[in-house]
Order: C-alpha cells, then sequence, then structure tokens
C-alpha cells in the first residue's frame, strides 16, 4: 500500500494535463521562461506518476479479489477536462490571478489525496488503464484500476492494494 507522500504525489500527478494547459496559454502571451517551466514540471510528474504506480504495483502481497458488482468509475474525467481547459479561455496569461489558483489547487490536491474520495488520473487512462467502481460480496466497494474491459463482475482478480480502497489489476 502507497505510504501518504506516495498517494499525494499520485494524485498531484493527476493535474499533470493542467500545468501543459498553462503552459500553452503561457507560450501564447510569450512568457517563454514560465512556460517551458510548466512544461518540465509537467514532464515531472507524468514520469514520477509512472514510477509511483511501477513500484506500487511491484511491492505489497498479491491477493485473489473477487466482485460482486462491476461499474465503469472514468466518467468523472469530464469535471477535470473542464479544469484542464479553463486557462485556455482566459483573455490573457497575465490575467491568471495565481494567488487564488496556486493554493486552490493545492487545497484540493491535499483533500483529495488524503482523504477517500476517488481520483481520476488521466495520465494513467492515457496509458491504457480503466478505473472501474467493483464491490466485494463483503459490500465493500473499491476502485479497480486495469487494463481488461470487464463485462461481468464474477471474475476473480489478482490485485495488489494501492491506497485503502484503491487496488490494480496485477493479473
Amino acid at each position: 500500500m502507497l505510504n501518504k507522500f506516495a498517494k499525494l504525489a499520485l494524485t498531484a500527478t493527476a493535474i499533470a494535463p493542467v500545468g501543459f494547459t498553462y503552459s500553452i496559454s503561457a507560450f501564447i502571451a510569450n512568457e517563454n521562461k514560465i512556460g517551458t517551466c510548466l512544461i518540465g514540471a509537467t514532464i515531472g510528474l507524468v514520469v514520477l506518476c509512472f514510477i509511483i504506480f511501477k513500484r506500487a504495483k511491484e511491492d505489497g502481497e498479491l491477493v485473489a479479489f473477487k466482485i460482486s458488482s462491476v461499474e465503469a468509475a472514468d466518467r468523472e474525467n469530464t469535471s477535470l477536462l473542464l479544469v484542464y481547459l479553463l486557462p485556455l479561455f482566459t483573455a490573457d496569461f497575465q490575467d491568471l490571478n495565481w494567488l487564488i489558483w496556486l493554493p486552490t489547487i493545492l487545497i484540493l490536491g491535499i483533500v483529495v489525496g488524503t482523504g477517500y474520495s476517488y481520483h481520476f488520473n488521466p495520465i494513467l487512462g492515457l496509458a491504457g488503464w480503466h478505473f472501474y467502481r467493483v464491490t466485494t460480496p463483503e459490500s465493500v466497494t473499491f476502485v479497480l484500476l486495469t487494463k481488461k474491459e470487464l463485462r461481468a463482475a464474477s471474475e476473480c482478480l489478482k490485485v495488489k492494494q494501492l491506497t485503502e480502497y484503491i487496488v490494480v489489476d496485477a493479473g
């Protein structure tokens, strides 16, 4: 299972596309230094995402995981897409109020990273991972990350636990 730092870092990597869209806004406004820094930070977050995810899949105990119900859970990405694209709709890059945006993004990351709430990570989605909300026979709900397309709840999977309520298919 991920420690608190890794969980927060994995949550932070979910906002990497925000850095990409802000960098586009910066380059359009001829703020090349800021745009370059944002691209660098975005690339760093993507690399960090894959390092954390790879380590989490390698560590931990492999357990049999029986599911009784399954539902696609990666449709939560729609609300995040709005946040990712919002910087492109501002009149000017200099009009962005960084004293509001940075603490807001930081607080959102901390709330999602320290709670039991589920966060969609578009970087993993681009890498072919699917997110499912699954329920066990004991009526406990988890988010399952897998590259498989689940069609039936009768499958028994081999998983590793990422966080308290997120498991990753390791089979």
